[in-house]
């Protein structure tokens, strides 16, 4: 596992970042390890065991901030499954799908993108779904913190050293 579980002050889960950097935390005194991984970290220097969580010595505010548009956030949001058929892909095979195509004065809006596989979207072509005859398997929502936790917990549900910050 290279990824670390970062949690505030108050354990509520808010990143999850590489390795290198949770031991750069650690050293500058900024997060504490809260678990820890059989593997180690080393230097010339010095040997650190490799952290699975770590916890902010001060709570940090986490103001309430929208998420920005981007093809990686539109494949997060919809976990890399085609909207229109419902299987997964790898990125590379996927494609964004403005539901109001942008020809018919469709906006670069989280509710109007989501994500289709080559075929459906080639299928759908510029009509609405209704005209293509496709049904959307769920309405498209903007990205935000609510969002973000179920990520975590989908990511960590195989993590036994970060089920008990997640609250399964």
């Amino acid at each position: 596992m290279s990824q670390v579980l970062v949690l505030n002050a108050s354990y509520e889960p808010i990143n999850i970042c590489g390795i290198q950097r949770a031991v750069i935390l650690l050293l500058k005194g900024v997060a504490r390890a809260e678990e820890l991984t059989q593997r180690y970290v080393r230097s010339p220097s010095i040997s650190i065991q490799a952290p699975s969580v770590i916890r902010l010595i001060h709570y940090v505010k986490i103001e309430y901030r929208k998420t920005g548009i981007s093809k990686r956030n539109i494949f997060v949001r919809d976990q890399f499954t085609c909207q229109y058929c419902g299987r997964q892909f790898d990125s590379s095979e996927l494609t964004l799908d403005h539901i109001l195509p942008q020809s018919r004065g469709g906006k670069d809006i989280w509710e109007n993108i989501v994500t289709a596989c080559r075929r459906c979207n080639i299928k759908k072509a510029n009509k609405t779904p209704a005209e293509a005859g496709v049904t959307l398997l769920k309405s498209p929502r903007p990205f935000g913190a609510y969002y973000f936790l179920q990520l975590v917990r989908l990511r960590g549900i195989d993590n036994e050293q970060w089920r008990k910050y997640l609250f399964y």
